[in-house]
Parts: structure tokens; sequence; C-alpha cells
């Protein structure tokens, strides 16, 4: 508790995770883009902005003023790869500026990103080699993979801006090609371990939460940077031989995240409805609603790098079941800051009287 602001513990205690809001946002208002729903797609683009200026500044508050726990979060092994949720919120943020017109801030945001992430990247192995205590894969679940979707964001927003690099392209099209390929190594291992965890060892129902919907999520935008790379012109003979497999690798990934679809729908029936755990709201809800988004888009674009419009129906059924998910978990976070709002005011009331 902050001795200067006891009023403060909220920020003392903000999840990393929050910029999955950001995400979220961002990605549904891309859908809406490819649906040729302006009107909507341009509501969620502010949203995601707006969210995501406020994010950063909270982030930076809290930074400020509990340092500490901060640094506790970095060196928490289950919680500092929560952090690489700032990497995709930042890279959404520059594809949806990219977009509109500004390509020098779109830049900055790969820049901003790239910078995290390579910081994140070398802590959260660090973490994990040299101050985890409990060596066994029980510590494992889906939020590591935010680590891909952060990784894959990077690959997304720079092949949007190599063009506007000149004589530079060439470099950030390697760049995002080895960025590419990282990313699907770390899916693969990461997610080894994910379904040994959940399919070999006992699993409770507190341990599914919304972070499972990340293993089809990462997935799903590593088919949509596998399409960017399709779309965009490699530069290089090199990088042009390596379209096929591309190509292939694309489509496979995007098979996987579908697989799962299925998958995540009966883990969740069986804690809500079997188990009967109530639903409610928590900021990694929001992990829940990006994948949902991303699967979206992803399947869009490959349904238009493969010209097969089939693709493109699930695209537009995605888009608007994510656009659901999103509202209701809106109304759940405006619910719950409702309740916390009375809650401190007769707090407020009985320490008067």
């Amino acid at each position: 508790m902050s001795l200067l602001c006891p009023q403060l513990d909220w920020l003392q205690t903000l999840h990393p995770g929050n910029f999955a809001l950001v995400m979220a946002s961002g990605i549904i208002s891309i859908g809406f883009s490819t649906l040729h729903q302006h009107v909507l797609a341009e509501a969620m683009y502010y949203l995601c902005v707006t969210f995501w200026l406020v994010l950063l500044g909270l982030s930076l508050a809290r930074l400020w003023q509990f340092g500490a726990a901060v640094r506790a979060d970095l060196l928490n092994p289950r919680m500092v790869f929560s952090y690489f949720t700032l990497v995709a919120a930042t890279d959404i943020v520059g594809l949806l500026l990219h977009a509109r017109g500004h390509p020098q801030l779109a830049l900055l945001c790969w820049v901003f990103a790239f910078a995290a992430w390579c910081s994140l990247l070398y802590l959260s192995f660090s973490v994990l080699t040299f101050l985890t205590h409990e060596h066994n894969v029980n510590i494992m679940h889906g939020g590591w993979l935010i680590s891909i979707v952060g990784t894959q964001s990077l690959v997304l927003l720079g092949s949007r801006i190599a063009p506007d690099l000149g004589p530079y392209a060439k470099f950030m099209i390697v760049e995002i090609h080895m960025l590419w390929g990282l990313g699907l190594a770390f899916y693969g291992i990461f997610v080894t371990l994910f379904c040994y965890r959940i399919f070999f060892l006992t699993l409770k129902p507190e341990q599914v939460s919304p972070l499972l919907w990340v293993v089809m999520g990462a997935a799903a935008i590593c088919a949509n940077a596998g399409t960017s790379l399709l779309t965009e012109d490699p530069h290089l003979p090199f990088l042009l031989a390596q379209r096929p497999f591309v190509e292939g690798i694309t489509l496979m990934i995007w098979a996987w995240a579908t697989w799962w679809l299925p998958m995540l729908v009966l883990f969740f029936y069986w804690k809500h409805r079997v188990h009967k755990t109530p639903l409610r709201y928590e900021p990694i809800l929001w992990s829940f609603v990006f994948p949902l988004g991303m699967y979206a888009v992803a399947s869009a674009r490959l349904g238009l790098a493969a010209e097969f419009e089939p693709l493109e129906w699930i695209s537009a059924l995605m888009v608007w079941i994510a656009f659901v998910a999103w509202c209701l978990t809106m109304a759940g976070f405006l619910m719950q800051g409702l309740q916390s709002g009375q809650s401190s005011a007769r707090e407020g009331t009985n320490g008067r009287l």
C-alpha cells in the first residue's frame, strides 16, 4: 500500500495484461475494415488508441509510484510474459495508424515495440532459467504464448512499414522473415509443453483460464504474419525461394488454430457448466476476445492470398462473434467498476460515521 496515497491501491495491482484490451479493440477494428463496416471500424479504432494512451499513462504512473510491484511482476515467471501485451498492443495501434495515413507514427510504434520485445524476451527467459523454483511443467500456462503474439505482431507491422523505408526496405523484409521463423520456433517449444501440461497432468477447473485461448490466437497470428510475408515484395531472390515454404506453413498453422476452436469451447463448458464455476470479469478475459478477432482477420487475409472465398465467409462470421465477446467483456468491466465505486463510497460513508 502506498503511504503517500492509499487510494491508489488499484494502481499498485494493475495487471500488465490489461493491454490485451487494446489488442482486442484494435484487431476488431481491422476485422470490421475487412467487412467494409467503416463506422464500427472507426469507433473501435478511436477506442483502441484511447485505451492504449490511458494504459501507457497508468503503466508509467505505476512504475513511478510502485516500482517494487512492477519489479516483482517482471521477476515472476507466471506474470512476466503478460508484459508482451504491451508489444502486441503497440504494434496493433501502429497498424491502425498506418492504415489511416500516419506512416511515421507507425514506424515509431514499431521501434518502441521492438525495443520492448528485445528487453522482455531476454528478461523472461532469464527469469525462467535463473529464478524459477518450481522446476516442472506445472508452471506453464497459456499466457506464455503472448510472447509469440508479440513476436508476430512485429512481423505484421514491419511488413506494412517496409515499403515506406525506401532503400532500407530490404533490411526490414529480412528482419520480419527472421522474426516470423523465430515466432514459429517459440510456438513449437511452448505449445509442446502446454499440450503436455493439459493433456497428461491433472487439470483443475481454476487452471482453465481465458489465457488458454492464446494458444489458438498465437497460431492465428502466425498464419496472419505468414500471409503478410506472401503479399509483400521479398526484394531478395533468397526470400523469394522461400515462398512455397511460407505458403505451406501458413496454411498448416491456420488449420492448427482452427482445430483448437472446438477444443477450447469444450474446456469452457467443462469449467463453467460441468463444474459450475461462475464466470466473472477479470483482465485476462481480453485474452479470450483477441484470439477470436485475430482468427477472423487471419482467415480473411488467407482467403485473399489463396483466392479461396469460403475462408472469407468464416472471417465475416468470426468478426461478429469477436465483437459480441468484446461487448460482453466490456459490460463485465463496467459492472465491476460500478460495483467497486459503490463499495468505496460505502466505505467512505462508514468511515465518516
